[in-house]
């Protein structure tokens, strides 16, 4: 006779389960954002924005890599770089933020904004987290850098680099996350793309609005999503960076034990199928000879 146990979960697993279907199924009113995280957030993420305008400011300063030159080859080997940046405390709410790392022999700057900028193309590039992808809006000239010309001349509105309006795009994306439960979200974006030069460019990706589809019967346990993309092209190839500012619901009281590594692992593993997804696109050669 076979042991009962061989049909009984780990208590680890059937813990994490049921956490996570609390998170996703709780209160509506348990669900909702409060005006003190919002605060919270929005103060922190200029607070990141104003650390990047600085990095942007200079070749020097573009990206931050590591000093160790034995971890700068292994970025350059094709390992990424994943690293956790700590954040304050929020009221009502999680704040996540992390920052991740890839180099990418033979791309170009022009490349990797095309593939940004190729929203039609999310569904197939960004597969299977991305189901779809509609444009709302756009101004500026697409695949164009803000105040340069297509031969990467300073246009007559310029300036000087990187001072005219951005290419501005109303991004709307329904994308599917699959952690113990499926997640369906519906999310708008505010997508600007800005460069340096034509070798240091840059691109920002803000929420608008999140909506939960499935599972349906709440405010969802995603709150606000940005993500910042800096690419430099040197050392005969691309560097990506990419960070994330995530900010989820709070953890039900008593279930941090159960709750907590399923959803810190959301952002971290969201934001590594995304650099992996630009990168392998990045790498197909028909992205190189695209018009």
């Amino acid at each position: 006779m076979n042991s009962p146990r061989r049909h009984i979960p780990k208590l680890s697993s059937l813990s994490l389960l049921c956490g996570a279907l609390l998170l996703l199924s709780g209160p509506r009113l348990s669900a909702q954002l409060s005006l003190a995280a919002t605060v919270a957030f929005n103060n922190y993420s200029r607070t990141v924005e104003s650390r990047l305008a600085q990095q942007h400011n200079s070749p020097n300063t573009f990206l931050v890599l590591p000093a160790d030159p034995a971890a700068l080859a292994r970025l350059r080997s094709g390992q990424p770089l994943i690293e956790q940046i700590t954040t304050p405390a929020t009221p009502d709410s999680l704040l996540h933020h992390w920052r991740a790392t890839a180099f990418v022999p033979g791309a170009t700057a022009a490349d990797f904004q095309r593939l940004l900028q190729n929203f039609s193309a999310y569904p197939h590039n960004f597969a299977p987290q991305i189901l779809s992808s509609t444009v709302l809006s756009r101004t500026g000239v697409p695949g164009q850098l803000a105040g340069w010309g297509e031969t990467g001349v300073p246009s007559e509105r310029s300036v000087f680099a990187g001072v005219a309006t951005p290419d501005s795009t109303l991004l709307r994306l329904r994308t599917r996350q699959h952690h113990v439960i499926t997640v369906v979200l519906d999310t708008t974006f505010d997508v600007t793309f800005a460069s340096l030069d034509l070798t240091h460019r840059y691109s920002t990706s803000r929420s608008t609005r999140v909506d939960q589809i499935s599972p349906s019967g709440n405010d969802g346990f995603l709150y606000r999503l940005n993500t910042y993309w800096s690419y430099e092209q040197r050392d005969g190839g691309l560097y990506l960076q990419i960070e994330s500012l995530s900010l989820t619901r709070n953890i039900p009281h008593g279930l941090a034990w159960a709750v907590k590594p399923y959803l810190e692992s959301i952002p971290r593993e969201s934001l590594v199928f995304t650099l992996t997804s630009a990168r392998n696109a990045l790498s197909k050669p028909q992205l190189k000879t695209a018009n």
